[in-house]
């Protein structure tokens, strides 16, 4: 059975014998310069977005967005040994030259916080996706300039979905690169149009919002073609995938009962497109794991946070060992093998 065992302060993620590199993929920044940057414009709604965005409307742990010793500490004592950094996107309303400059700006910083860690930290880049052909010139600069990973994108742009022709310059771009890009809900409430339902009690715009933007974002890509255009594409999805790995069925039957409402031939089954995209772990739960792998497969997962948002009070690899149906190999995947290939990290 894997353990835990402790060198130091720093918790060491044995399995199977030997000691494994742990990867979260879904860990958060900011970049105070880049608000700054706004403020300056006269943007300060947008600025304000930006702080929102970190956020997501709950508590943060301010002692851990910076790249720094606490956070180190933090990662040491959960047994992680590499965070992916991403930034939650809030700039895609500004114009193309604020765009590139604010894009600009912050991959730089981006790079420099992993540079001051190299062993602990790669990051994501930010794109300014309302401009498709300037999204995939960032998305390689940031690659090819800066030691970014891929990149980190919301669901839509301003209401628009991005499995629209007008976004396939940036997925011709990614699927060229072999990029992940790592998708996060941004204003979920108000992009998948139940802010008036979600009132009241129960944090009813993140625990309903946030997973379903991501169901209607990956639904998107998948009937409306994206993934068949772009069969390569590396897409890391948050939050488990949304709600979309609890109900596939659902998606397979939809277009046998409405035909009609199916305009657009795809070449699978619905579901399984969820087989090539990638999910990260934050569902809470040995068994919420355990029937996310057996829908999308267990190659397809990886861990996930959303550091320094406290939806994890544990360590994150504790679930991944603690589900019984996994294997030694699938475990080691999971936890960081997976990951590590995906972003071009040492294992």
């Amino acid at each position: 059975m894997p353990e835990a065992a402790s060198t130091g302060k720093r918790r060491q993620i044995v399995i199977g014998g030997h000691r494994v590199k742990t990867v979260d993929v879904h860990t958060h920044t900011f970049v105070p310069e880049a608000t700054a940057l706004l403020a300056s414009t006269g943007i300060e709604k947008q600025a304000d977005a930006g702080a929102r965005a970190l956020a997501g409307g709950g508590t943060t742990s301010p002692d851990l967005i910076p790249v720094g010793p606490r956070r180190l500490q933090k990662m040491d004592e959960d047994g992680i040994d590499v965070q992916a950094l991403s930034i939650n996107a809030f700039w895609y309303s500004v114009d193309r030259d604020l765009a590139g400059r604010l894009i600009d700006l912050q991959n730089q910083k981006l790079a420099a916080m992993c540079a001051a860690y190299p062993d602990r930290f790669v990051a994501f880049a930010t794109v300014a996706l309302q401009f498709p052909d300037l999204a995939a010139q960032q998305l390689e600069d940031g690659m090819k300039h800066f030691g970014l990973r891929g990149a980190a994108i919301g669901g839509n742009v301003e209401g628009e979905e991005l499995s629209s022709p007008k976004f396939d310059p940036f997925w011709a771009k990614a699927e060229e690169l072999q990029a992940l890009i790592f998708m996060h809900p941004q204003d979920s409430a108000v992009a998948t149009g139940i802010r008036n339902r979600i009132q009241g009690s129960g944090v009813l715009a993140n625990v309903i919002g946030n997973p379903l933007e991501t169901s209607i974002f990956i639904s998107h890509l998948i009937f409306d073609g994206t993934l068949d255009r772009f069969p390569n594409l590396k897409i890391c999805c948050a939050h488990g995938g949304g709600f979309l790995p609890s109900y596939p069925a659902r998606m397979d039957h939809g277009c046998l009962v409405f035909p009609a409402q199916c305009k657009t031939p795809i070449k699978k089954q619905p579901s399984e497109y969820l087989k090539q995209l990638y999910f990260d772990s934050l569902v809470y739960t040995p068994e919420a794991l355990r029937h996310l792998a057996a829908v999308c497969g267990s190659s397809q997962l990886v861990i996930g946070t959303d550091t320094p948002i406290p939806w994890v009070s544990d360590s994150p690899v504790d679930p991944i060992l603690a589900t019984p149906s996994f294997t030694d190999a699938e475990r080691i995947s999971i936890v960081g093998g997976t990951a590590c290939k995906l972003l071009g990290i040492p294992a």
